[in-house]
């Protein structure tokens, strides 16, 4: 029998999840978890992110944006919450 999406989510180390999320800062949490929709919009964002930041630096005469840079150090935090959110829900209907 194959285990359930929810019950492989209870069953992850929710700290290891926490820590491949905020470190990398791309969503590897998402793939231990095996949490593939998740893991395909963090990399769309930090894509869309740094393209912006090309762009924004290209407009700019001299003048580097960091809009994309700063938005990949908050992408990382907010999806390791996220992760660690997901694996105490899943637990708690567990």
């Amino acid at each position: 029998m194959t285990p359930t999406r929810e019950q492989i989510l209870a069953a992850s180390a929710g700290w290891v999840a926490v820590l491949l999320n905020l470190v990398p800062g791309v969503g590897n949490g998402y793939l231990y978890q095996r949490r593939w929709k998740a893991y395909w919009i963090t990399v769309a964002v930090a894509v869309a992110l740094l393209t912006a930041n090309n762009i924004a630096s290209s407009s700019t005469k001299g003048q580097p944006q960091q809009v994309g840079l700063l938005g990949l150090l908050l992408l990382g935090p907010v999806t390791a919450v996220e992760a660690g959110l997901a694996v105490k829900r899943a637990r708690e209907t567990s």
